[in-house]
């Protein structure tokens, strides 16, 4: 195995979101599961450990996400017909979840292996999950791998990080993500690149679906000038997409006033008025975004929002 035998145990992957980080941390996963004999440098796809791992059943392999991502694992299979109290999917990593994994870890591998841990977003942990993910990476379990995935590793607690290699994912080169998101089918791909920042899969995420459409409505709403249709969201996707949006058009309007062609919403026309006013919005959206990910009303949210929008 030569390089993969002298792994360490933790390693943080980080960078933009979008840039692939998950990705990466499961294709790395798979390879230290695959059983094929020899030095490799990517799975072999053939094996049991990969067939098993391809269809998401690995006894070796654990996800730790909040549960609005749900995703379905082999301990939410071992654990089917025990009875639960019901109550909405928490958006954060929870201390059951850490816990559960330790547990998981601690015990002997079923292929006489490695044991691997993916927690993505890492920064979803709530503070009492990040103490109890600190005592296991501080004497972790013989032969146990965690690979944390984060988007805001500056959002976890220093010791976390101090007891992980880290593993920064960069952005891809345009030219790159151009033609990843062309093969993907995805028409006008150097806008949707530029909207989200250079991060091809969030690209796809934005041209694709739903999603795109959502922001093709708001900036049709901006272009008449009538924000009022854009007050009636009704959860925080919502909101914090609106706010993402009137953020990037007011870093086209402050680039506009300076005569500086716009890179994000080429189609809506700019107020005229001085290129701080709109940078003074735009810091202001981007606080808004964040605060989109609390618990707020989302219908006051976006009324003012948008009634702080600069007019002429």
């Amino acid at each position: 195995m030569g390089q993969l035998e002298r792994l360490p145990h933790a390693l943080l992957l980080s960078g933009p979101q979008g840039v692939g980080k998950l990705h990466l941390a499961e294709r790395f996963a798979q390879l230290l599961l695959c059983e094929a004999p020899g030095r490799r440098t990517a799975p072999c796809g053939r094996c049991d450990g990969c067939r098993w791992f391809l269809a998401g059943n690995h006894p070796d392999m654990r996800f730790v996400e909040p549960e609005t991502m749900a995703r379905q694992t082999a301990s939410e299979d071992e654990d089917e017909g025990v009875d639960r109290p019901k109550r909405k999917p928490s958006a954060e990593i929870r201390i059951e979840q850490v816990r559960a994994l330790a547990d998981f870890l601690n015990l002997v591998s079923h292929r006489g292996g490695r044991r691997v841990a993916i927690v993505h977003p890492a920064e979803a942990m709530n503070p009492h999950a990040s103490n109890a993910l600190l005592k296991s990476l501080e004497e972790p379990p013989q032969a146990a791998v965690f690979l944390l995935v984060s988007h805001r590793p500056s959002h976890l607690l220093p010791t976390i990080r101090s007891r992980c290699v880290p593993a920064p994912v960069a952005l891809p080169a345009a030219a790159a993500a151009l033609a990843w998101l062309g093969a993907q089918g995805v028409d006008e791909a150097a806008r949707w690149l530029a909207f989200a920042g250079g991060a091809p899969l969030r690209a796809l995420e934005y041209a694709s679906g739903e999603r795109g459409e959502r922001i093709d409505r708001i900036l049709k709403a901006l272009a008449r000038g009538e924000t009022a249709e854009l007050e009636g969201v009704k959860d925080r996707d919502a909101l914090e997409l609106l706010a993402e949006v009137l953020q990037k058009h007011a870093f086209d309007s402050a680039l506009a006033s300076l005569g500086l062609p716009r890179r994000f919403t080429p189609a809506i026309a700019s107020q005229a008025m001085e290129s701080r006013v709109w940078l003074s919005y735009a810091r202001e959206m981007g606080r808004n975004r964040a605060l989109a990910r609390h618990p707020v009303n989302a219908r006051l949210h976006a009324s003012e929002m948008l009634s702080r929008l600069p007019r002429t």
